[in-house]
């Protein structure tokens, strides 16, 4: 069946079109920029927002965060088994 709302464009707060795992890293974007987050493992979460800033958190719980993020950096990250959802 073909999909009737694919001309249309996805708001921010619809639902995910696919997720990926996401390795923190320091020096690597990821292959796509994510808006939203599951930490299977609660913690810190460290990473760049859309507009290029570093942004951080206290420890989380675990659980699933909207933001928007294009890298999870390694340092000040300990959260762990991450999913990113575009």
């Amino acid at each position: 069946m073909p999909d009737p709302f694919k001309s249309m464009a996805r708001p921010l707060n619809g639902p995910a079109i696919g997720s990926i795992n996401v390795t923190p890293s320091d020096g690597t974007n990821l292959a796509t920029p994510i808006r939203a987050i599951t930490l299977a493992v609660g913690g810190t979460l460290a990473w760049i927002n859309s507009d290029g800033l570093s942004q951080a958190t206290a420890a989380l719980p675990a659980g699933t965060y909207p933001l928007l993020a294009t890298r999870i950096l390694a340092t000040g990250t300990t959260a762990t088994g991450l999913t990113g959802w575009i």
